[in-house]
């Protein structure tokens, strides 16, 4: 007993511990707010995670991350964080990142800009090729399979109403403000149900789903799998159900996939498919939206507003930090 009780200590600092990183990115990251260059945001987040990172005891393996190893300096797939990345030792695990999910969003000053981090166990996430994904999300407390990917737009509305207990009338569609959803758009409107479209940041779309204060009730449409991974990960220790299909452009698409361990283009992906066993989500607001506040600065420092959940215990848990720059080590300063 005494082993498992150690064992649940660590996997609680540890997800504690993931709020500091993603706190790391949002604070640079927010010193870059409404000032037009959304590469310099995401580098400066990007090297304030990769820092961070390297003061957590873990041994961990970037799956989902912003490129490939000749794209440095982004953390890249296959790239080793982690206090004991290189020394050896330390607890193996796979790391999901998107260091600042709302790069345009910051860039312009807009809303729900944030950093994210998701952990799981070794060959826990789907490992999808930076591609578009299908998707559609919902809630927790619904019966399973309420909504299906197979099924069509009206259909699903039909029937997430009808487990609700409220008409099509009633409900909002989230999904992002793009051309290709048009369709999707015209048919929901058609059905009857109002829309939410959002300019970037489907994380936060799709984790809106289990947000009551967040007024979603269901997230349709298509944006990059890699986030699909990230979102199935919140899903997975905030409940709610979700499946994803990868939209493949051309058959170098289709190869690169089956390369990374993908056999069927066409299999539709449930939650627990992207986000296997034990599963940690954290994410820190860098601009204010539904979820989290964003990076308030002051004289001497700033304060964040971050989420952290875990899936063994389904424990959500916001952390408001106060952080004083004149005592911070250099890895968690703006």
């Amino acid at each position: 007993m005494a082993d498992r009780h150690d064992e649940v200590h660590v996997d609680r600092n540890l997800a504690l511990e993931l709020v500091r990183v993603t706190e790391a990115a949002a604070l640079a990251a927010s010193r870059w707010m409404g000032k037009g260059d959304k590469n310099a945001a995401d580098g400066a987040a990007v090297e304030a995670m990769r820092k961070a990172f390297d003061t957590v005891a873990i041994s961990g393996t970037v799956v989902i991350g912003e490129g490939e190893m000749d794209e440095a300096p982004m953390l890249y797939i296959g790239e080793k964080v982690g206090l004991y990345a290189r020394a050896g030792g330390g607890t193996e695990v796979d790391i999901a990142v998107d260091p600042l999910e709302g790069t345009t969003l910051t860039a312009k000053g807009g809303p729900n800009a944030m950093a994210v981090v998701a952990l799981a166990q070794k060959g826990g996430f789907l490992h999808a090729p930076d591609i578009y994904m299908e998707k559609i999300a919902v809630g927790p407390g619904l019966p399973e399979g309420v909504v299906h990917m197979d099924a069509g737009v009206e259909e699903n509305l039909r029937n997430l109403a009808k487990a609700k207990g409220r008409d099509v009338s009633d409900l909002v569609v989230c999904l992002l403000d793009r051309d290709r959803h048009k369709e999707i758009v015209k048919r929901c409107r058609a059905a009857g149900a109002r829309i939410m479209m959002i300019s970037d940041g489907d994380v936060s779309g799709v984790v809106a789903v289990s947000q009551p204060e967040a007024g979603v009730d269901i997230y349709m449409g298509s944006g990059g799998a890699p986030e699909g991974v990230l979102a199935a990960a919140a899903l997975r220790c905030i409940g709610g159900q979700m499946q994803g299909k990868l939209l493949f452009e051309n058959e170098e698409q289709v190869a690169r996939a089956r390369q990374m361990g993908i056999d069927d283009p066409n299999r539709i992906y449930g939650l627990e498919d992207m986000a296997r066993g034990e599963v940690m989500f954290a994410a820190t607001g860098v601009t204010t939206g539904p979820m989290l506040k964003g990076v308030r600065h002051f004289g001497t420092g700033a304060v964040t507003h971050s989420i952290v959940m875990r899936s063994k215990t389904g424990t959500v848990r916001y952390v408001e930090g106060h952080h004083n720059f004149a005592l911070k080590p250099s890895a968690f300063r703006a």
